[in-house]
């Protein structure tokens, strides 16, 4: 080998194409524009994004932050060459976790890494992200792209999303005036969400059922498309209903670990969430999963959403209100139970009746 030889590689050798980074991030500056809010322009290329809290319009604010991801969903949108919408699921995994401390979100950040970059799939990727945190309201102030040959096969990718947001002191949920005989208020789910695909995909392989068969459970699309229906961003509807109404007391975001562990994270000790499981409105689609599965129910409950996707407490007497305000601004609001004395080391929630299943 020859010393020319020996010195001739680059970047490109080894796998990584800086100039489709490059080109991705041109394709994608129109999408990160559009994301605007008071408080950040939005332009990348920087080594850090900015955020001003005071023109944002806050006082004394607290930061709240969260992360998350979009789990094995991501593998469904590979094999179905389908990447227009994980950006948006990737956005309401953290926005959720952040309305339900009563936070506005307000920057998002995203990580996007896979084996070979394709500037076009990025940049659909992207693009989702965008529309996820326009529904949000937060702005989309950076973010990293990783080309790791390697690390990931091709046409595999990864994605991870950071946000924070932001309410006013002493304006945080779960408030801490929570009492038995407190009305429980589901919001309906837009589907599976972001959780349990890896429990989805192996029905579907048992299913014999290609993805662009027609969905069993929906005539008008795909299993794929069906399937990759992305997660409700409920921050708009929230924000609004906890500012006029002033009468919520707690919220939880239904996600991994279904009803059993995500509502007893927000309650006292004392007290557990009596949950009527007929009056959940379950939809087509985890009927599908647990008939072609086999599911149990209460597998079913603490692995999926089950058509609920946001849990809302509040006072039995102001519950009207809320839902309300809620249904005005296009949730599906449903009255689930109600919070009851809680036994020590009984479960946080305790269940009435049957899933539809």
């Amino acid at each position: 080998m020859t010393d020319a030889k020996k010195n001739g590689l680059t970047y490109s050798d080894a796998g990584v194409d800086i100039d489709a980074g490059n080109l991705m991030v041109e394709k994608i500056k129109p999408h990160v524009r559009s994301t605007r809010r008071p408080g950040a322009d939005v332009e990348i290329g920087g080594f850090g994004g900015l955020f001003d809290l005071k023109a944002a319009g806050f006082k004394d604010p607290i930061l709240v932050a969260a992360n998350d991801g979009v789990g094995t969903k991501l593998k469904v949108a590979i094999d179905a060459g389908k990447h227009d919408t994980v950006g948006i699921d990737l956005v309401a995994m953290c926005v959720n976790d952040l309305v339900v401390q009563a936070a506005e979100p307000l920057l998002f950040l995203d990580y996007f890494a896979t084996g070979k970059l394709d500037p076009d799939q990025g940049a659909e990727i992207v693009a989702g992200i965008a529309e996820g945190c326009r529904q949000a309201g937060c702005a989309l102030i950076g973010g990293e792209t990783a080309e790791m040959p390697g690390m990931y096969r091709d046409g595999d990718y990864d994605l991870a999303g950071f946000a924070v947001g932001a309410a006013e002191r002493g304006q945080l949920l779960p408030a801490g005036d929570i009492n038995e005989g407190d009305v429980i208020l589901g919001l309906a789910s837009s589907g599976v969400h972001s959780n349990g695909y890896s429990l989805v995909r192996k029905i579907v392989e048992l299913s014999g059922l290609g993805w662009d068969a027609k969905a069993p459970f929906d005539a008008d699309k795909s299993l794929a498309e069906a399937l990759l229906e992305p997660t409700r961003i409920y921050v708009k509807p929230l924000l609004k209903a906890i500012r006029e109404t002033g009468a919520i007391k707690a919220l939880a975001h239904i996600t991994g670990g279904g009803f059993p562990e995500n509502i007893p994270r927000v309650l006292p000790k004392t007290l557990a969430a009596e949950v009527d499981l007929a009056a959940i409105p379950l939809k087509p689609v985890f009927r599908w999963l647990a008939s072609t599965g086999g599911v149990a129910e209460k597998e079913m409950l603490r692995t999926f959403n089950c058509g609920v996707g946001m849990i809302v407490v509040v006072d039995a007497d102001k519950a009207g209100l809320v839902a309300d305000a809620l249904t005005a601004e296009g949730e599906t609001v449903v009255t689930l139970g109600r919070m009851v004395a809680r036994a020590e080391g009984a479960a946080g929630v305790i269940y009435k009746g049957q899933l539809a299943l």
